[in-house]
This record gives C-alpha cells, structure tokens and sequence, in this order.
C-alpha cells in the first residue's frame, strides 16, 4: 500500500437552511485504500460525500492530489445511491456505460473504437457484457448497480465515490462488486464507499470514517471499529455486543 496522502479535509462544515448537518469534520486518506464511511441515518454521511465532490456548498476545505475538486474531476468517479436516478428513462445499457467517456471525448468527435473497447472491458467485468442492448429500466437492482459500476470504471478514474451501493442488491452483485473494489484498491486505486451494514466492515474496508454530524473517529478499521466508538456515533440507537473480535449488530 502507498502511503501518499491523496484526500484531505479540513474543518468541513455543511448547513441546510440554518441547520446544521456537519460540523467541522477532518481527516486525511491516503491512496490505495477502500474506505468506508459509516454512521446513524442522518448522520451526514452522503451530505460529506456531495461535499467533497463539490455537489454540495460547504466551509472549510477538501484538496484532492493537492488541488481543488474542479481541477481533478475527470481523475474522479462517483456512483450516485440508486434511488436518486430515474430507472424509467430509455436507454441502453451500453449508453450508459459509455457516459463514463464523456470527459475524454471532445464535444465535437464521436466515441472512438478504443471508447468502445473500454465500455465492453467494463462491462465484461461486472459480468454484465450480455446485457449491453438492453434497456436500463429492464434491469433487477443489482444489474443496475452493476451498470452503473461499468460506468466509473470507464472513466479511468484514480478516485471512486460510492453512495449505498449495495442497498438493494442480491449476494451475486454485491459479491462482483466487492471484489471488483478489491481489485481496484490493489491497482492503488482509493474508493470512498457510503455504507449502512457495520457488520461487514472488517471485510470490506481498509479504513473508516465514523461520523455522526461530527467525526467521531478515522483510521483503520482495527482504530475504528470499536464498541466505544460505535456507542459514540449511535447514542444508544443500537446495542453492540462484543464476540471474540467481531462486532455483532443486535437489534439494529
């Protein structure tokens, strides 16, 4: 693993209309890492993420390879949560994908031989290559999820933002998934994954960012993952019961 700090953000603070919904969160994230932001509904946890991505108006500041997040955006990859988009719209499969090209092809050219070639090597990866022709809106949810994987992937990005993407999805997608994310982190790549089943983080996860309108705590997912901590951000909303070494989830 690379130990280049690559994301920082220092005293982020988001407000809705007068409220609060994050308040001077910091941390830093080094490249190859897959790192999973966990917390309560209503934590904030994909209002950091817009943030970061510059989707949503923030104080403080967010440098990404040192830069702003306009100066970096074809190096970036987000998959929005699945509930945002609209399924209903008619489009292929394959068109989909090929968005992910959008910011490597001039407006005034078609997409080249080699953009196809990236589109079918993306969708191949996802196992989702026989599906090219088909409406989007034809898809169960994990396909979709799956699609809109190929997509970031084809954008050849260094940095991959993924909100929920395993809500509502079978064991078959979320398993393609998670080791295509392996596989990305092992090229150095760094994923930032918005997810809601702590159970699974020892898994899935490098490091973590714990929050709860506030940081509550970053690091690794050994420094992270704790009862005291995980007390902290859920405020007795859920009991943690310690076995063995794992954190088991009751009642949540």
């Amino acid at each position: 693993m690379a130990n280049n700090t690559e994301i920082i953000v220092d005293h982020l603070s988001v407000h809705y209309h007068g409220n609060l919904a994050l308040k001077n969160v910091s941390f830093s994230i080094n490249e190859g890492n897959i790192v999973g932001v966990i917390g309560p509904n209503g934590a904030g946890k994909s209002t950091l993420m817009k943030a970061m991505l510059g989707l949503e108006k923030y104080t403080g500041k967010v440098t990404i390879f040192g830069k702003k997040i306009r100066e970096v955006r074809k190096n970036i990859a987000y998959v929005p949560q699945r509930s945002t988009i609209d399924w209903d719209f008619p489009v292929r499969v394959e068109d989909v994908v090929l968005m992910g090209r959008y910011p490597h092809i001039p407006w005034y050219k078609r997409p080249s031989r080699n953009d196809k070639r990236i589109v079918n090597d993306s969708l191949r990866k996802v196992g989702m290559e026989d599906f090219a022709n088909r409406q989007i809106g034809e898809l169960s949810g994990g396909q979709q999820q799956r699609v809109f994987i190929a997509r970031s992937l084809t954008q050849n990005a260094d940095i991959f933002f993924l909100d929920e993407p395993f809500v509502g999805i079978d064991v078959k997608s979320e398993e393609i998934i998670v080791n295509l994310l392996h596989e990305l982190r092992n090229a150095n790549k760094t994923i930032f994954v918005i997810h809601h089943d702590i159970s699974k983080v020892e898994k899935y996860f490098d490091q973590l960012v714990l929050l709860n309108q506030e940081l509550i705590h970053a690091g690794s997912v050994k420094d992270v993952y704790s009862a005291e901590n995980l007390k902290r951000a859920y405020q007795g909303s859920t009991t943690f019961i310690q076995e063995g070494k794992e954190l088991v989830v009751v009642n949540p």
